[in-house]
């Protein structure tokens, strides 16, 4: 199911129309209010957002729709005005995975919608993630050391979830807090490094493969 958040009654109808003619399920809202309603029932499959509506704006939804664990992996085009690069910008950091300049014709919001949902799905069916004797189930929030099962909190859950979806990969000190905890690290906050400090506790020997890379942040050490 792919969902229209715009407040252009016409360009919405045209969009919906739009994507049933080529046999995908669509859903039109025309506000911020609407859109999360419905998400309390049901979970789209991508969402194409308009950056200005009324109340709440687009960037606004997809920020909230980022902070919330929920959420967070429904996969995003934003619609922007002509010209405003800021905008564009401002979507991709927040984690949009594409965006359309209006006026934009249907045929390219189908190319982009078909790009989108190829590069989402295996991001979506890899729920089990494993490395090094970790693994760490998804859907069923389940941790297992060498065969042991480990008790972790929910921030500790994602910050371990990001090491395994990349090992080797060097996380920055506000890159992990951003996607854990949903907001901007602000100044030295030491909430990072005490979660961090207790994920290895936890680990136990496994532990030392979360490393500390001075002056920027953290990895987990690659097989």
């Amino acid at each position: 199911m792919i969902w229209c958040v715009e407040d252009d009654e016409s360009i919405r109808e045209i969009e919906v129309y739009s994507l049933q003619s080529t046999g995908m399920d669509a859903k039109g809202f025309e506000d911020g209010r609407q859109f999360f309603e419905a998400l309390k029932t049901d979970i789209p499959d991508l969402v194409i957002l308009d950056i200005m509506l009324p109340e709440i704006s687009g960037v606004d939804i997809l920020r909230k729709m980022k902070a919330d664990p929920a959420y967070r992996d429904i996969p995003v085009i934003m619609a922007t005005a002509k010209g405003e690069e800021y905008d564009k910008v401002q979507s991709l950091d927040l984690g949009a995975d594409d965006y359309l300049v209006k006026p934009f014709g249907m045929m390219e919001m189908i190319a982009r919608v078909k790009a989108v949902l190829r590069r989402s799905a295996p991001r979506k069916k890899n729920t089990i993630l494993s490395s090094n004797g970790i693994t760490l189930d998804i859907p069923k929030r389940v941790v297992m050391v060498d065969g042991r099962r480990i008790d972790l909190t929910y921030k500790e859950f994602e910050l371990l979830r990001l090491f395994l979806s990349h090992p080797g990969f060097c996380f920055s000190r506000e890159q992990l807090f951003s996607d854990v905890w949903g907001m901007e690290m602000i100044g030295e906050s030491r909430t990072l490094d005490v979660h961090i400090r207790t994920l290895r506790q936890k680990l136990g020997q496994k532990g030392a493969l979360i490393k500390t890379v001075r002056n920027v942040g953290y990895r987990m050490e690659a097989e």
